[in-house]
């Protein structure tokens, strides 16, 4: 990150609903991370039009606050770091490994990024990050006890200096991610980063995902699939036929502005065929 780089903090508050700077508490926390993850959406059409993805603040910010663009992990927690840095939070950035859909004592690369936040001598992981299954509290991470939040149940275990989160989903505990409290540098997020987007392997390559929440319900948007996923309920699902029906679901369920691409059409035309 570069000195020149300056946080627009009064249109990001803006964006999450504050007047003026909130103070640096627990509830500001809470209230923050539940915004973020209702306001700015999680989103990977840059990586589907397999257009680079820039993790520079000065970047990120203008995706997010300008461009009406979401984005992955990298973008969204990164910015999201730098807020709470802003708002006198003690914060810093993790890196951890998802094994979400795979198997626990899998190694994959580190191509997450959360953030630590200490208040008051007590430590809490904060995540606006992680796609559909997003925490949408932050977590207690010195505690192996269930943590409710605003949609699911997460929980966290410690073995040999390893967490593993998991989330309670259709009454399983399935493990997200893998983390621990290595230090992170720059470099680290830039690296990352580019496994995620330029990689073969990387499951964002070349595929449209879209996750946002909202009061008891997370959208989510996974090539021509759109489902609504309400607590307690059966998910809503849905099989987009158009690529008019894709582009006026990202606008309108996920508030993402669209970019202009020359191939844009074709490439959803080919992923609403292959699902």
């Amino acid at each position: 990150m570069t000195d020149a780089f300056q946080l627009d903090l009064q249109t990001y508050l803006r964006r999450l609903g504050y007047a003026s700077a909130p103070p640096a508490t627990l509830d500001t926390l809470r209230e923050l991370q539940a915004r973020h993850t209702a306001e700015f959406p999680f989103e990977t059409l840059a990586s589907m039009l397999r257009v680079p993805v820039e993790v520079e603040p000065a970047a990120i910010q203008d995706k997010l606050l300008r461009q009406g663009r979401g984005g992955y992990c990298f973008e969204l927690n990164r910015l999201y770091l730098l807020l709470l840095q802003a708002l006198g939070f003690d914060a810093r950035g993790l890196t951890g490994r998802v094994v979400m859909g795979g198997l626990e004592d899998a190694l994959p690369a580190r191509t997450h990024m959360l953030v630590l936040v200490t208040i008051d001598g007590v430590r809490y992981i904060s995540d606006v990050g992680f796609g559909g299954m997003v925490p949408t509290g932050p977590l207690l991470l010195d505690s192996e006890t269930e943590q409710s939040t605003p949609h699911e149940p997460y929980r966290l275990t410690l073995v040999d200096g390893t967490y593993t989160l998991r989330a309670l989903v259709a009454g399983s505990w399935r493990a997200m991610y893998l983390f621990d409290l290595q230090q992170v540098a720059d470099i680290d997020y830039v690296v990352g980063n580019w496994y995620v987007c330029t990689h073969p392997d990387s499951p964002f390559l070349g595929q449209m995902i879209a996750a946002r929440t909202g009061p008891e319900l997370r959208k989510t948007l996974s090539n021509g699939s759109f489902a609504i996923h309400r607590l307690g309920q059966a998910s809503e699902r849905v099989q987009l036929q158009s690529v008019d029906e894709v582009l006026r679901v990202l606008r309108e369920e996920f508030g993402i502005q669209v970019p202009e691409h020359p191939e844009l059409r074709q490439i959803i035309e080919r992923l609403i065929a292959a699902a």
